[in-house]
């Protein structure tokens, strides 16, 4: 069999209408928009609206990826849909978005690896084509996390915001592009440091959010370095050779000590947390959809994404753009 690479050939996004501000959530809860921006960069958040679900977030994202790309859903035979926040228990929300996208073809399944989903979702659907399991794959990090919140808790709340993020990944024989490398780690030890509090086997219920921040900075800044380390070492690569850094986009502070720590000058970090909050698996496509759009990724870029989520689960993915 011929060896292919996994290029990203197609890149689109869709947030929600609403915008739910700082100062808006200040009139809610005891906060107010100095404290918010000064520990986590975020300055708003977008609010999924009611009867709106994540399937329908992931159809939007995926519909501009398409159209980036310039395939129809008759091209695609695998639809990978990162989330922690599922239409319903079952089916996975990938079927319901192939079902939206009029696909009745190939194969399609959730991923859930919280914030890191969606590298999770790129490093397997980049293993299907490399082995000839699929020949174009959407790869979708989708969330309607506002619906895990504790609007009562101000230190969670204030952190998170709903989005959808896509790309079209295909086969291609240039060896010069696409998927390099990626690692996925995880440590289920760590589960209490960031949770929810529910579940359909242990509470029957979906439960809310529940975090211990400053163990969560503590671990994130080293699991971060590790991979994305990992990464570049596999493909023959080093951190400045790096031309965008595109981080999981959960609080500035973190982002920043990563950057910092791996040695990524600042201007080469998209950053879209105060803009978007964390939108759990969706921050990354999100964030890489924002860089595309506006000309900073290019063709022939190294780019590098990088997340970390509960679980605790790490990844990163290096990709000749």
């Amino acid at each position: 069999m011929k060896n292919m690479n996994s290029v990203v050939t197609g890149v689109g996004s869709y947030l929600p209408r609403r915008i739910l501000t700082n100062n808006e959530l200040a009139g809610k809860v005891d906060t107010d928009d100095e404290w918010i921006v000064q520990r986590t960069g975020i300055r708003q958040r977008y609010i999924a609206a009611a009867g709106e679900f994540t399937s329908d977030l992931a159809t939007c994202a995926a519909r501009e990826a398409l159209k980036s790309a310039g395939r129809a859903i008759a091209d695609i035979d695998l639809i990978i849909v990162a989330t922690t926040t599922p239409d319903k228990t079952f089916p996975a929300t990938a079927t319901l978005v192939q079902q939206k996208l009029g696909m009745k073809h190939g194969a399609a399944f959730d991923l859930q690896a919280v914030c890191s989903g969606f590298v999770f979702g790129v490093a397997t659907a980049d293993s299907y084509i490399k082995n000839g399991l699929a020949k174009r794959a959407l790869v979708i990090g989708a969330e309607t996390f506002s619906r895990l919140l504790d609007w009562e808790d101000r230190t969670t709340c204030v952190l998170f915001g709903d989005g959808a993020g896509a790309i079209v990944l295909e086969a291609s024989d240039d060896t010069k592009r696409g998927v390099l490398a990626s690692a996925l780690r995880s440590d289920g030890s760590h589960w209490d440091k960031l949770y929810v509090d529910g579940g359909v086997s242990e509470t029957q219920s979906t439960g809310h959010v529940r975090m211990a921040g400053r163990e969560v900075f503590k671990h994130a800044v080293g699991m971060i370095s590790d991979v994305v380390e990992m990464s570049l070492e596999t493909a023959g690569y080093q951190t400045s050779d790096i031309d965008w850094l595109v981080p999981h986009q959960a609080n500035k502070r973190i982002i920043d000590a990563a950057g910092k720590k791996l040695g990524v000058p600042p201007e080469k970090v998209v950053i879209t947390v105060d803009k978007h909050a964390n939108t759990s698996a969706a921050s990354v496509p999100l964030a890489l959809s924002v860089a595309v759009a506006d000309g900073r990724i290019k063709q022939g870029d190294l780019v590098m994404l990088e997340a970390m989520g509960g679980g605790f689960t790490w990844g990163a993915s290096l990709i000749r753009w």
